[in-house]
């Protein structure tokens, strides 16, 4: 099933999915579409005029692909201009994902700050690609691209504090207007920022992740290229903790993120 049709699935039948193992990432689900698949069963209980603001995710257990698994919603407050709601999947009587969400209608405002500008990058015909490669890459790989531009790629040793590159889908994608729930498997498509600190293979993955949207979002498409760029800014104990950004290919902000990770190593 392509990102697309999963997206479909869920927004019919929140209560009973199952995502197949192509999406796997090691014994997990890859957990950018796990968050993408609450999201969507998240949107469907707020207005239409209100925008998602951010997402806090905490990765309790792995999603197990294959084995049906529930998106239930609960809203905990609907302001006058913000709504707060809790999402949990829930596979084989357990929690294995916690996603709370805020939704707030654009209101006037006297503050307007420019972001900061995107990073310099090689063009995306310039970079080199990771490839999917079966049995050696995670599965999910198949459905994305990811292009280095900044850094290293993982366990090659580069020691440095910044990895970061071009990012899209892969494959047989359908041209459709660039989502929230699009954006969030975009950014955590990116290995940990640690990998490329070690010089052979070993297991990561991300802990909590907190994710900000520019709203309203920029019109893009899902066959766009974007530009994402992550900052390791401690690491120790194995835990590493950083700070990532996604921009347009013209270097518009699309999201903020930021993530604690642990690292076997």
């Amino acid at each position: 099933m392509r990102f697309f049709d999963l997206l479909d699935a869920v927004r019919q039948n929140p209560q009973q999915l199952s995502i197949p193992a192509e999406w796997a990432q090691g014994r997990a689900s890859f957990g950018g579409l796990v968050v993408a698949l609450q999201y969507e069963a998240m949107r469907a209980k707020v207005p239409a005029d209100r925008p998602v603001r951010s997402l806090a995710i905490t990765f309790v257990g792995p999603v197990e692909p294959d084995v049906p698994v529930s998106f239930e919603v609960d809203v905990l407050r609907e302001g006058k201009a913000v709504s707060q709601v809790l999402g949990r999947a829930m596979q084989n009587g357990q929690v294995v994902t916690l996603v709370q969400g805020s939704f707030g209608a654009s209101r006037a405002s006297e503050v307007s700050v420019e972001a900061q500008p995107a990073p310099e990058m090689k063009h995306w015909d310039e970079c080199q690609e990771l490839p999917y490669i079966k049995g050696v890459t995670p599965e999910f790989m198949r459905h994305l691209a990811m292009r280095w531009s900044i850094g290293g790629l993982p366990f090659t040793g580069n020691q440095s504090r910044d990895m970061g590159g071009w990012v899209r889908l892969r494959g047989d994608v359908k041209e459709e207007p660039l989502t929230e729930a699009h954006i969030l498997a975009l950014v955590d498509a990116w290995p940990p920022a640690l990998l490329p600190h070690l010089r052979k293979p070993a297991a990561g993955s991300t802990l909590t992740w907190t994710i900000e949207f520019v709203q309203p979002l920029l019109e893009l498409s899902t066959l766009d290229w974007c530009k994402y760029c992550v900052h390791i800014e401690h690491a120790r104990d194995g835990y590493g903790h950083a700070a990532a950004a996604l921009w347009s290919p013209e270097g518009g902000l699309i999201a903020l993120s930021r993530q604690t990770v642990t690292i076997f190593a």
